[in-house]
């Protein structure tokens, strides 16, 4: 299946799974400061994806992608710290990093086929 608009695109449909997961995981949260860092982080994935594949050039999506695998490195980086603070357990950890590695396995397979 050829893509044709941003949403066919893996990686951005796993990171809206990882936003509302999130989401989900801190919504009782009140550390603002942290919330506000990790949910930025979570929606520029997405959002970083979606305007690189919109911008209709190979050079600009790469650069895009490299974006938003930063940000997803970021949010990996965050919830070591949500789970030494206790913020989550240690399988929302797992689950959360794992979808995290996911984006940024096929973040790098897409930025190599481009």
């Amino acid at each position: 299946m050829a893509i044709q608009k941003f949403e066919d695109v893996l990686s951005w449909q796993k990171s809206k799974e990882l936003t509302l997961l999130v989401y989900q995981l801190f919504k009782n949260n009140r550390d603002y400061s942290f919330l506000d860092q990790i949910k930025r982080a979570c929606i520029s994935i997405g959002n970083n994806i979606a305007e690189g594949f919109e911008r209709k050039s190979n050079k600009e999506f790469i650069y895009f992608l490299y974006i938003a695998k930063g940000s997803c490195g970021e949010v990996r980086s965050m919830v070591y710290v949500a789970l030494d603070l206790g913020y989550i357990s240690k399988s929302e950890f797992a689950k959360t990093n794992q979808l995290c590695l996911e984006i940024s396995r096929l973040i790098s397979g897409l930025i190599k086929t481009l």
